[in-house]
């Protein structure tokens, strides 16, 4: 730990937004069972990150939809309910991203995210039109833990690696963070983010 961090780059699903396909479909089957198998098998983490890689949405929709038509409901509620697979913020980090903006801290976002959701996500959650800067997977067609997404964040907004404190709740893109010489930060429910912050250095908060 260097202890000289100035800039606090984020990480958005279940860092500050609780995301879990689980929110919406615990209201679509009625077991946990059924809906373990779809997420297994239909709408599969594999399938739900190539719109994250940025694959349009109706695409992704009608590929499942020929192959599982029995599950079309569904799937189309993958998309067309897809605010329903947030149930809420991370309280105490959004207050942090706050206090950081009022403090003076340059806050930055890299996130595997669609585009069109992330659009969709920030009319719903305003805090996330408020960084000085966002790096979209789906968008850029780049996803963590490339380490080409860390360094586009690094070279389109002139940040300076050594700089830069980076917090996510993958080991994996916390290990590609550091590769390219950011600070890093592996976020699990219940860690106190402002402490781990004051550790690198950050002031004000």
């Amino acid at each position: 730990m260097t202890n000289k961090a100035t800039t606090v780059v984020f990480d958005v699903g279940n860092v500050l937004l609780r995301w879990d396909p689980r929110n919406l479909y615990r209201r679509i089957f009625t077991g946990a069972t059924e809906m373990e198998w779809f997420l297994a098998n239909v709408c599969t983490p594999e399938w739900n990150v190539e719109q994250d890689r940025g694959r349009d949405w109706d695409e992704a929709v009608a590929l499942l939809v020929k192959q599982h038509p029995k599950h079309e409901t569904a799937i189309r509620a993958f998309h067309e309910r897809w605010h329903e697979t947030i149930s809420g913020v991370f309280e105490d980090n959004v207050a942090l991203l706050g206090d950081l903006r009022i403090a003076g801290v340059p806050t930055y976002c890299i996130t595997n995210f669609s585009g069109a959701k992330f659009r969709e996500a920030r009319e719903r959650y305003p805090f996330l039109a408020q960084f000085d800067g966002v790096i979209v997977s789906g968008d850029e067609r780049l996803l963590k833990p490339d380490r080409a997404i860390f360094r586009l964040l690094l070279d389109r907004y002139g940040l300076v690696a050594e700089d830069c404190v980076f917090i996510d709740d993958s080991p994996a893109n916390v290990r590609a963070a550091r590769d390219v010489g950011m600070g890093a930060i592996h976020y699990v429910e219940g860690l106190d983010l402002r402490n781990e912050l004051r550790a690198w250095g950050i002031r004000g908060i």
